[in-house]
């Protein structure tokens, strides 16, 4: 009786740990599409890069699963919010990019 309460414990354990770096994992990856689409609109707004910096900052987002859900630009500076989903939960990211230095 003891070994199948330790044992349905190790899996309760080992299932909320699994969850947790998950939503973890997730978490980084809503960060890391917010920091590329940042980075793809700031280069449109340098110049290094053509188009619109909110359209580029969309593509980006997608490339890595994510949605634009804000976008503005200051001169040269970018900031993105985007959005990504992931099992029942909206998980957001905010990141901002311009030249080294801007604030």
């Amino acid at each position: 009786m003891l070994g199948i309460a330790l044992l349905g414990a190790t899996v309760l354990v080992t299932a909320t740990v699994l969850l947790a770096v998950g939503a973890f994992a997730a978490l980084q990856g809503a960060q890391n599409a917010a920091d590329a689409a940042a980075l793809a609109a700031a280069d449109t707004l340098s110049g290094r890069s053509s188009g619109y910096p909110c359209a580029n900052a969309e593509r980006a987002a997608t490339l890595d699963g994510a949605s634009v859900t804000a976008c503005s630009t200051d001169g040269e500076i970018a900031a993105v919010a985007v959005e990504r989903r992931w099992a029942q939960f909206r998980l957001t990211a905010r990141a901002r990019a311009g030249p080294p230095g801007s604030r």
